[in-house]
């Protein structure tokens, strides 16, 4: 990821791109965006048909993971934020907030739809 994010910071200074979040917004937006791209191949049918809409159109589905990627990561340089650093934290908290032995059993991470997410025990844990 390291080396990810230096490929992301070496592209934006080579096109003078400096850290300016004057288009913050804008590339939160386009995250959206791409998002919405690859939600509209899939909504509103069934999870038959989403499988072979997804594998009929994997194209789409890679250049979306490399956008975001690229979004994430340009933000992450905007912001002086190590992505790593960053997605180790997450990684740490998810694993308290999910338990495997849980989730396993309830097959969800959403209360909501019947799952389990233990925020709230995972915060006071931060504590």
């Amino acid at each position: 990821m390291k080396k990810a994010q230096e490929i992301v910071a070496k592209f934006n200074q080579e096109r003078g791109w400096d850290k300016d979040i004057t288009y913050l917004k804008d590339f939160l937006l386009n995250i959206c965006e791409e998002t919405g791209e690859v939600w509209n191949l899939i909504k509103w049918i069934n999870i038959e048909k989403q499988k072979k809409v997804i594998e009929e159109h994997k194209d789409e589905w890679v250049d979306f993971i490399g956008d975001e990627l690229f979004l994430v990561l340009k933000i992450a340089y905007l912001l002086d934020i190590d992505a790593q650093e960053a997605f180790e934290a997450t990684m740490r908290d998810y694993e308290k907030r999910f338990p495997a032995e849980k989730i396993r059993k309830l097959k969800h991470g959403n209360p909501l739809a019947g799952g389990v997410d233990d925020k709230k025990e995972a915060e006071e844990s931060k504590k």
